[in-house]
């Protein structure tokens, strides 16, 4: 990791647009970070440095930005990635998990023979906010056996606090807004 870079650097990457996608909301998007080479080796690096010392047999991470930072991140922890999809998306059995949104449900599927009893999980998203999307994937690994060994983000959004949906789990995020 370049020492020159911080976890300051990468908050100054992290764009805040008001009222998207509406009226109230700020976004906080990591397309900049993206663009940034040091940056997101750094935030890779970041992500994945608590578990180097644990073995972690798999990284999961869920459509579409958990792609982004998991299959990286599987790459430095020297383990495999497993993806979690829309409906629909995979071809194989899978198992799927519902899950509530603002306004409805939503729902999300792995493939039934990803995860073996017993394999040791890194679960990783860009972004905590409600923790409904990873609780519902955390629900569907532990349904297959895994044992997860913690929840890597990016990004958290404290006030909403997703932590309380997650709280049986250790959650590392690099970057926390204590508000809007």
């Amino acid at each position: 990791m370049n020492s020159d870079v911080s976890l300051q650097y990468l908050q100054n990457l992290i764009r805040s647009i008001p009222d998207f996608p509406q009226p109230g909301i700020v976004f906080r998007d990591i397309t900049p970070l993206l663009a940034d080479a040091q940056g997101l080796e750094f935030a890779v690096g970041a992500m994945a440095a608590p578990y180097k010392s644990q073995q972690v047999d798999l990284v999961v991470g869920a459509e579409s930005r958990g792609f982004i930072f998991g299959t990286p991140i599987a790459r430095v922890l020297n383990c495999g990635f497993i993806p979690i999809r829309k409906p629909g998306k995979l071809p194989a059995d899978t198992i799927s998990q519902e899950y509530e949104l603002e306004y409805g449900t939503d729902k999300l599927e792995i493939h039934a023979d990803a995860i073996k009893p017993g394999q040791r999980i890194l679960m990783v998203d860009d972004l905590l906010a409600t923790g409904g999307t990873m609780c519902s994937c955390c629900q569907m690994v532990e349904q297959l056996g895994g044992q997860i060994v913690g929840i890597t983000f990016v990004i958290e959004l404290a006030f909403l606090n997703g932590r309380s949906k997650l709280a049986s789990y250790p959650i590392h995020s690099l970057i926390s807004y204590e508000q809007e």
